[in-house]
């Protein structure tokens, strides 16, 4: 690897972006990585917990996930790792306090609770490490189910509403609120968004490239894709991911 381009990394979101949403990543992205990573070092940054990542882009293999990606970070970077070696772990419970917590999560289920859906599902609340997951549906919904809810929440604003009552409501508490992924809001302590892993890259390379697919205000890749420390770019999907890359590195980084 060159000096020059040791001073660049590329970061990418991992649903919509190196993935469809909550698909596995197709054997040609994967080797699509494997080839870029020989010119630049590469980073990926979810939502989702480690488990979930491992799964879309490892198929659970953890020293697979780890040896395509210099960094991997889940939860927004609340748990992870450079290499093999991990960062330390954070806890929202202890950042906010679990009073706080409970309080939070009665008022989303009873919220979630008097939405009428196509149909609901089960698993509406999911506790992370570093966040909160809410979602109207039900995170155990059916991909045809979900694929459902896409259009609806498109045509009636529902995650974007719950975004705004647990702003109005919870903003005091310090937490922000993004609409993560196709079907839930995610709950966080405030700076705990995607810009939370730039503290572990921001010091060893000049430039940081971010890809990902829910850059606009609201969405949980806008404060990263926004940040003075990225150069940011919005993709449609692996496909648009890949031609951007394409053009980057044709670009000489």
């Amino acid at each position: 690897m060159t000096s020059q381009t040791s001073k660049t990394i590329l970061v990418f979101d991992v649903d919509g972006t190196l993935t469809a949403a909550r698909q596995q990543i197709t054997p040609e992205m994967r080797e699509f990585l494997i080839e870029t990573r020989k010119r630049v070092p590469l980073a990926v940054v979810g939502g989702s917990d480690f488990k979930k990542i491992t799964e879309q882009l490892a198929g659970h293999d953890k020293d697979l996930l780890l040896s395509l990606f210099d960094y991997v970070f889940a939860e927004n970077g609340l748990l992870g790792f450079k290499g093999t070696e991990p960062y330390p772990v954070q806890s929202i419970q202890k950042a906010i306090g679990d009073d706080k917590l409970q309080e939070l999560i009665n008022f989303s289920l009873r919220y979630m609770s008097e939405i009428r859906l196509p149909v609901k599902r089960g698993n509406f609340v999911e506790f992370r490490n570093g966040m909160i997951n809410l979602s109207p549906i039900g995170r155990s919904c059916s991909q045809e189910e979900r694929n459902q809810f896409v259009i609806f929440d498109r045509e009636n604003g529902i995650r974007q509403k719950f975004a705004e009552e647990l702003r109005k409501n919870f903003g005091k508490y310090g937490l922000q609120f993004a609409i993560g992924g196709q079907i839930s809001v995610d709950v966080f302590p405030t700076g705990w968004d995607k810009t939370f892993c730039l503290q572990y890259i921001q010091n060893h390379f000049d430039i940081i490239h971010f890809f990902g697919d829910k850059t606009a205000p609201g969405g949980n890749d806008h404060e990263i894709f926004a940040d003075e420390r990225t150069i940011g770019h919005t993709v449609e999907g692996p496909e648009d991911t890949k031609k951007q890359v394409e053009e980057v590195l044709g670009e000489g980084l």
